[in-house]
């Protein structure tokens, strides 16, 4: 297994409850759950950690990433988890949600959250909406996966990942927090599973979404939630990215009341 980044953040005390771990999504890293999520998590009392997938960030592998493939993902989170002392809260974004839930198929969690997460079915829906309402965008994260963020423009990554609440030389500070993407790790999460797995209705689970989502509809969302027999939190302003979004606090308060409530 290739060496994993990880960043944690402590909190000033003792830590409260179980510690999180939070898995990006597609074409970034770990460091855009650092810019707001873990140090204010930290403040409130928990320990946060982020990975980095292989091949993205810190983390070895980048020469291998276009012939990654999502169990590889998933073999990295494992790795992440066994090493760590105490069984963390999950929370994927996006790919990162799908990782999770692979790894809910074998393994259990204290409990999972999942934003802008692909249904267990996977994003061929997804994938097939994006090409008819918007086949340039899709021609732009073909780029993005390929090359990197320095090839592609910054009004797609706008309309993919943030908000137009979001300015443009504020999006240009977070375009290190992008990159390359896997061209496999891609075709298996189109790949159609009708007969995925259904986890243990006793996992606790939070299902979390955006409104203007480029990526998964609130119809795509709340399927994800149904699965895990839940119902889905929309934020009706938020884009893709919710962990950059304006007000990100909203929902990393709503995790810390998530988590705070598993404790109860």
């Amino acid at each position: 297994m290739p060496k994993i980044e990880i960043i944690t953040r402590h909190p000033k005390g003792a830590p409260k409850g179980p510690p999180l771990l939070f898995v990006h999504g597609a074409f970034t890293h770990a460091g855009i759950w650092d810019v707001h999520f873990l140090p204010y998590l930290a403040e409130c009392g928990y320990t946060a950690h982020a990975i980095s997938l292989r091949g993205h960030g810190g983390s070895e592998g980048h020469g291998l990433l276009p012939w990654t493939g999502l169990a590889d993902y998933v073999a990295d989170l494992v790795g992440t988890i066994n090493a760590l002392p105490t069984k963390p809260v999950l929370i994927g974004h996006s790919l990162g949600g799908m990782v999770v839930q692979r790894y809910l198929r074998t393994a259990k969690a204290p409990g999972a959250v999942l934003m802008a997460s692909p249904p267990p079915y996977g994003m061929w829906d997804s994938t097939l909406g994006m090409a008819f309402r918007d086949p340039v965008l899709i021609h732009q994260l073909t780029m993005l996966m390929t090359f990197g963020p320095g090839v592609v423009d910054i009004g797609a990554v706008r309309r993919a990942m943030v908000s137009d609440r979001m300015s443009d030389s504020e999006l240009l500070t977070y375009e290190p927090l992008f990159q390359s993407e896997s061209q496999r790790v891609m075709v298996d999460m189109i790949a159609f599973d009708p007969f995925s797995w259904l986890p243990a209705p006793s996992l606790p689970v939070l299902v979390m979404g955006a409104g203007h989502d480029a990526f998964l509809s609130a119809g795509q969302v709340t399927a994800t939630a149904r699965a895990f027999g839940t119902s889905a939190v929309i934020f009706p302003e938020m884009a893709h990215c919710m962990m950059i979004e304006p007000d990100w606090r909203t929902a990393a308060d709503l995790i810390a009341e998530f988590v705070e409530g598993l404790q109860g």
